[in-house]
């Protein structure tokens, strides 16, 4: 799948890659993304100002705040199904809204309100 990750620290540390489709933990659930917002934090992350405090193992996708629908549940996940419309700013370590589908623990996510667009959720 297609994601833009962070290579190198810096302003200029930002790629387009492909990227392994995420699996799916018991916990999780898998979401095809329809919309991401840019985070001030992305761009404190990209450039590395917190690189002592979270250890992110480079290339990683960058992007911590999404929409999408969900297209598989892991088999502790009860709260969401496939097909639900969601929104969710994942826990660190586990961010990559700058992809084309992410696997977030189900603890942080949130069905999205019917009268919002994708593009209309704020997280």
């Amino acid at each position: 799948m297609k994601a833009f990750v962070v290579t190198h620290y810096g302003p200029d540390g930002l790629a387009a890659a492909e990227v392994p489709t995420p699996t799916v933990g018991a916990h999780d659930v898998l979401v095809d993304i329809r919309a991401a917002s840019v985070n001030p934090l992305d761009k404190l992350i990209r450039d590395g100002d917190f690189k002592q405090l979270i250890r992110y193992k480079r290339p990683f996708a960058l992007g911590h705040d999404l929409a999408g629908v969900v297209t598989a549940v892991g088999r502790d996940v009860h709260r969401f199904k496939v097909g639900d419309e969601i929104y969710s700013r994942p826990r660190d370590l586990r961010i990559g809204g700058f992809s084309e589908a992410i696997a977030i623990d189900a603890a942080d996510v949130a069905l999205k309100p019917s009268s919002l667009s994708f593009v209309e959720t704020r997280v």
